[in-house]
């Protein structure tokens, strides 16, 4: 169904660049660092090498993100090649329409004053580019019954063909009892299945209220759903995309930088992942794709205590559909958090609520995680316990002990930990050139590369910050909070 709104309200357009096939990770922001670290380690090694116990410590915390490490540059490799291929494939003249398959979009939001001008910059965004490629579509944004805003949302509905206001009742209890973002997503999920729509041939795209599409996403969306109408047996049930943040819907410049890590962890992490077959590290609550007869299956009723429902979907469909996840090189167009307290918060909520998952507190249905788990736990307490290494607490670790000795204590050490550092820049490189690209003007402007060196170890304390008050909140046991930053226009 077309999407239709007289409307003055202009979506963000983003340049149209990473709708090409000509973008792809490059690998000299690893290799320089790389060798300089290797130079380096080798020079402190010879001249301040000896045992200490800093000197213990840090072989292990520098150490431990090692295999994170080289799966990240392993999907980055795997990113890369696909996009060559990408390259060398003859782009249609037109763009590929599906219809047969029905795509519904599901958005659920807090519905906050704050947050409706981005809800409405989404809507937007989809009623002007997915119509192209779909001719059977409906955009469903689901709120609560007491939402705030839900007037002007409803509002927002009728002079919308195609967008349908799916109002969650203030009583609606799940039987495992689960809260937040996840009960929405149940409910709309049973309201599917009620109407006739939990079907092989109905696809259901999750978005965030801040995410939009462009072109390129729409074209990509269908392109895999038409490939798995050919993939007969080989058909793919999930996929996901990249997320991106142009530098026109940030609110400031200097966060928007310290999120370029985002989209560098989707070129790498999880396109060795998700894009191998079986999401084990997790899936993104957005520009997540997924047939609706496979999530009426699985749902969404992982109890009270579920804060990231997106990565216990994740372990769930690794148990029941192995090999059966895929990775497209479409975009998301987000908001970077306005704040740096945002920015913390949001990073709080993430570990909390993947230590929660971890520790099998989340209530119910703890048998695919324990099973699929493996890799998610790894790099969970490889995120938990990464401000242990962090310079600025190493630093105070060695100014209490009156000890300074932070050489490696065998040579061994010297390549894993440059390589650690490579892959950290990589993700911050790679993620700032990828949303340059995504914004309107798609380039880096000269300062903001500078900056972004200069100013990483900054970036990574929010980081650690952030991971340390989650890493609190899970040890205190707290009632868990599932927080809502404010999203920019």
């Amino acid at each position: 169904m077309k999407l239709r709104r007289e409307t003055t309200h202009r979506p963000f357009v983003p340049s149209g660049r990473c709708g090409q096939p000509s973008w792809r990770p490059g690998f000299a922001s690893v290799l320089t660092p790389y060798l300089l670290f290797l130079l380096l380690g080798w020079w402190t090694w010879t001249q301040f090498s000896r045992a200490s116990s800093i000197n213990a410590y840090i072989a292990i915390a520098w150490t431990l993100p090692t295999f994170t490490s080289v799966l990240g540059l392993y999907g980055g490799y795997c990113t890369a090649r696909r996009m060559r291929s990408e390259r060398r494939r003859q782009e249609p003249t037109s763009l590929p329409v599906v219809g047969t398959d029905q795509l519904l979009v599901v958005m659920p939001t807090i519905g906050r004053d704050d947050t409706l001008p981005a809800v409405e910059r989404v809507i937007e965004s989809m009623r002007v580019f997915l119509p192209a490629c779909f001719t059977k579509l409906r955009i469903d944004v689901v709120i609560e019954e007491e939402c705030p805003a839900r007037r002007r949302i409803e509002a927002l509905a009728e002079g919308t063909a195609g967008l349908r206001v799916v109002v969650v009742p203030r009583g609606f209890r799940t039987p495992h009892g689960t809260r937040f973002k996840a009960r929405a997503n149940e409910y709309a999920n049973r309201l599917r299945a009620a109407e006739g729509e939990a079907r092989e041939d109905v696809w259901v795209l999750h978005m965030d209220d801040d995410t939009g599409v462009g072109s390129d996403t729409a074209r990509e969306l269908a392109r895999f759903i038409l490939a798995q109408r050919q993939a007969g047996d080989d058909a793919l049930d999930l996929c996901q995309g990249v997320l991106s943040y142009p530098r026109e819907l940030a609110a400031n410049r200097l966060i928007w930088l310290a999120d370029a890590i985002r989209p560098g962890c989707d070129l790498g992490l999880f396109a060795a992942t998700t894009g191998r077959g079986s999401p084990r590290a997790g899936l993104h609550g957005e520009l997540l794709l997924v047939r609706a007869s496979v999530e009426a299956a699985i749902g969404w009723d992982f109890g009270p205590r579920t804060l990231v429902e997106d990565a216990q979907f994740a372990l769930h469909f690794c148990e029941r559909y192995p090999g059966r996840s895929g990775w497209i090189p479409g975009l998301s167009y987000g908001a970077s958090p306005a704040t740096a307290s945002d920015f913390m918060r949001q990073r709080e909520r993430w570990v909390w609520g993947l230590l929660e998952l971890m520790a099998g507190r989340t209530g119910v249905r703890q048998a695919a995680c324990r099973r699929h788990r493996l890799l998610m736990l790894h790099n969970t307490v490889v995120w938990s316990c990464a401000p242990l290494g962090h310079p600025v607490f190493v630093l105070m670790l060695c100014a209490l002990l009156q000890d300074y000795q932070t050489a490696p204590i065998v040579p061994a050490l010297v390549p894993l930990w440059g390589l650690n550092v490579a892959f950290c820049i990589w993700l911050y490189w790679e993620g700032l050139k990828l949303n340059a690209l995504a914004s309107a003007r798609a380039s880096r402007l000269w300062w903001e590369p500078v900056c972004l060196l200069l100013l990483t170890p900054l970036f990574s304390l929010w980081e650690m910050v952030g991971i340390a008050r989650g890493v609190w909140r899970f040890a205190a046991s707290g009632e868990p909070r599932f927080t809502v930053i404010t999203k920019p226009v």
